[in-house]
């Protein structure tokens, strides 16, 4: 990889073989050789520039063009030396070399056009570099060849067109080695070519002395030109810009501009110590007024570019790029703004089951999801409210001037617009969002403090059920100071081991005999005494202790669960169940903790029955895909509470079920006639039609078992057979 990388050095190493040759070459044998060699860089050329992209092929073919012309003025010489043996100056010769000029510097002003893609910086770079080496060229060799009054006119013409031509040549590359980033094979061989030229051209107007070598070495480098142009058409990197380069202002470019802006004062230094009598005052003045201009117009144009990335850099700081809203630092920002200016009040809201859409239909459905939201949001506000997205799927809002009881409505109206459908990448989702709202007109209040207050009443709304709206009240303060000590019990709880589990029985009807019990935990605080999962159980879930708290429970049931098979033999209970919450189901390794439990207490899968509630598995995503995995290794699902939930019967097509534990209001008034015995009826026939168990749940009286026992019933968990306990007694039989 290497070698091919530095292949393109054959072509300089080939033009200065050739030049060397060129040099020492007798004088036919060296015409031959340019001859050769200039013929064959046209043919090279054409074959490069048929391989060429349309973007860059015109370039080519003008570079191609002047190359042709060079060939002509070559076999014109070498015609006025076979046959005249003499070469007048100037001539037709000089007419086709200098004709080729104007087409180099068209072609190559293209061409490194085309590889910086930037039009007005490169003219500018350009015109700074052949007005600075014009001035140079023009005081020390333009101008006395021009004020020479011994050469006729057109003489003089044609010799102060040779440098100028050279210049220009090399003005129009120049810009290309001070671009920032590295330059490709192409580029250096044109400008060695260019260099090349440009010196061969000085050296033939300058250089005086030296009779045939000084021709010889003159015309040496335009055969070495040759070779280069013709290396850098073949070239693949000619095909495209430069590899790595960027808008940049690299020590390149500065010392460009610094060299070339020094180019006055050191002319007339040189010339001070010269104690030139001719000094060309009007041209140095000329050159240095333009350079003044071109310098200060290239300078605007930096500082536009900074500008313009200074603006960019901040959008990028205060935006958010998926929404193109306030991101939370601009948000804050004119947050406490507006707070100095009077009534505020800022609205959070958060999206309810996003995380399931990333989950279901990837991230490219949920990004498309945001975005429409955010157009929602702006539609829903004035002109002057400010929409922010303050990271992931919560977005806020502030609005000036109204009172709560407006915010609340404003509220509303965007919990209505969101609940529209919403078409994201060809899927038609319907989401909703949990609003808290806050404001300072209770008096003088900080940022921090309303977007808290904000905050929490979202979260508190989000508790409540999705899709709802919360005002801020001290209230929920005080709730949060309960929650968070609440907490620290729960940690030092499940640190000092005050959990224990207790055991309710699920009978078989119409014995009563205990074939399966459900795991239930308790806390007895040491001051408060018992705690009621009602009250410790979500705030384990909103904390994230719910994942420690129920792998502990997992492992104490199914090791009590072995040790009750050691025990008691064909007496014990078949299976054991437990409650998993929805935060354990999207835990993406809750069927893989599962596994190692079972592996480690030697409980079989098909002995563990995993209860979960409808809500749990209701969107899909992780909490499904877990009880899927759960299900195919053998473990036994079942939906509590079922009858109650989003939308019970859907679930049992999508859910891998094996039990439907009927919740108990269903059982409450079901010797009653009336639609609570219809639904018991009714759930026990899809049970039934399904081939799932049914157990009937709050079973409490002998009246309700035995109804049960006559709808279809043929497993039963209440108080009637038994409160939850530490340790139920198996070989009692409790007769429906």
């Amino acid at each position: 990889m290497e070698t091919r990388s530095r292949a393109w050095l054959w072509w300089p190493g080939g033009g200065g073989l050739a030049l060397v040759l060129y040099v020492l070459l007798p004088g036919g044998a060296a015409t031959t050789l340019a001859a050769v060699v200039g013929v064959a860089a046209v043919v090279l050329t054409v074959a490069g520039v048929r391989r060429r992209p349309p973007s860059s092929r015109t370039a080519w073919w003008t570079f191609t063009a002047g190359l042709v012309l060079w060939v002509a003025g070559d076999a014109l010489y070498a015609f006025d030396a076979v046959v005249t043996g003499a070469h007048e100056y100037p001539s037709l010769v000089d007419a086709a070399y200098l004709s080729a000029y104007p087409l180099f510097v068209i072609a190559l002003f293209r061409l490194s056009r085309y590889r910086r893609r930037r039009e007005l910086a490169g003219i500018i770079d350009t015109a700074m570099i052949a007005t600075g080496l014009g001035l140079v060229y023009w005081v020390f060799v333009v101008g006395p060849i021009v004020r020479d009054t011994s050469m006729p006119p057109l003489m003089r013409l044609v010799t102060a067109a040779y440098p100028t031509a050279g210049v220009l040549l090399f003005a129009v590359v120049g810009p290309m080695l001070i671009q920032p980033g590295r330059r490709s094979p192409s580029t250096w061989l044109l400008t060695a070519g260019s260099a090349a030229t440009l010196a061969g051209n000085v050296g033939f107007t300058l250089v005086t002395a030296g009779g045939e070598l000084k021709d010889r070495l003159v015309f040496a480098g335009f055969v070495f030109a040759y070779c280069c142009f013709a290396g850098a058409a073949l070239h693949p990197s000619g095909n495209g810009p430069d590899p790595k380069r960027s808008n940049a202002h690299g020590w390149r470019r500065i010392v460009m501009l610094t060299g070339t802006s020094l180019l006055v004062p050191a002319v007339l230094l040189v010339e001070a110590r010269r104690e030139a009598e001719d000094v060309d005052i009007r041209a140095i003045a000329v050159g240095s007024v333009i350079l003044f201009l071109l310098m200060l117009l290239r300078l605007s144009g930096i500082f536009a570019t900074v500008q313009r990335q200074s603006e960019q850099l901040e959008r990028l700081a205060m935006r958010d790029d998926l929404t193109g809203l306030a991101n939370r630092r601009l948000f804050e920002q004119y947050l406490s703004q507006a707070l100095r200016d009077g009534l505020v009040q800022v609205a959070v809201l958060d999206l309810n089951g996003f995380k399931e859409v990333n989950d279901t239909f990837g991230h490219a459905t949920g990004d498309q999801l945001l975005i429409v939201v955010a157009e929602r949001l702006r539609e829903a506000m004035r002109g002057d409210d400010v929409v922010a997205r303050m990271g992931g799927d919560e977005f806020a809002l502030l609005v000036r001037e109204v009172s709560p009881t407006a915010m609340s409505a404003i509220a509303e109206r965007i919990t209505a617009s969101l609940r529209r459908p919403v078409e994201a990448n060809g899927q038609h989702l319907v989401v909703s969002a949990s609003i808290g709202t806050a404001g300072n007109e209770g008096g003088e209040v900080s940022s921090d403090e309303v977007l808290r207050r904000a905050d929490w009443a979202m979260y508190a709304a989000k508790r409540a059920g999705g899709g709802r709206h919360l005002r801020y009240t001290a209230e929920l303060d005080a709730q949060a100071t309960v929650r968070a000590r609440a907490g620290a019990d729960l940690r030092t709880a499940l640190e000092e081991g005050q959990f224990h589990l207790v055991y309710q029985p699920i009978v078989e009807l119409p014995g009563g005999r205990i074939v399966s019990v459900e795991a239930l935990v308790r806390w007895t605080h040491p001051e408060r005494g018992f705690v009621s999962p009602a009250e410790f159980v979500p705030i384990a879930e909103e904390t994230g202790l719910i994942i420690e708290l129920g792998e502990w429970i997992l492992r104490q049931a199914c090791a009590r669960a072995v040790s009750w098979f050691a025990e008691y033999g064909p007496s014990a209970p078949q299976r054991i169940s437990v409650n998993v919450s929805a935060r354990q189901l999207a835990e993406p390794g809750f069927a893989g903790l599962v596994g190692a439990v079972l592996t480690e207490t030697g409980l079989r899968p098909e002995q563990l029955v995993v209860e979960l509630t409808e809500t749990a598995v209701f969107d899909g995503g992780q909490a499904l895909r877990t009880v899927e995995l759960l299900h195919k290794r053998g473990v036994r699902i079942a939906l509590d509470d079922f009858g109650t939930g989003h939308s019970s019967l859907t679930l049992l097509h999508t859910v891998p079920v094996d039990i439907l534990k009927v919740d108990k209001s269903f059982v409450d008034k079901v010797t009653m006639a009336g639609r609570h015995a219809v639904i018991a009826t009714a759930l026990i026939q899809v049970s039934d039609g399904l081939g799932l168990q049914a157990v009937a749940e709050g079973v409490e009286t002998a009246e309700q078992a035995e109804e049960l026992y006559r709808l279809g019933y043929r497993l039963a968990q209440g108080y009637h057979f038994g409160k939850p306990v530490a340790q139920p007694d198996f070989t009692r039989e409790f007769a429906a």
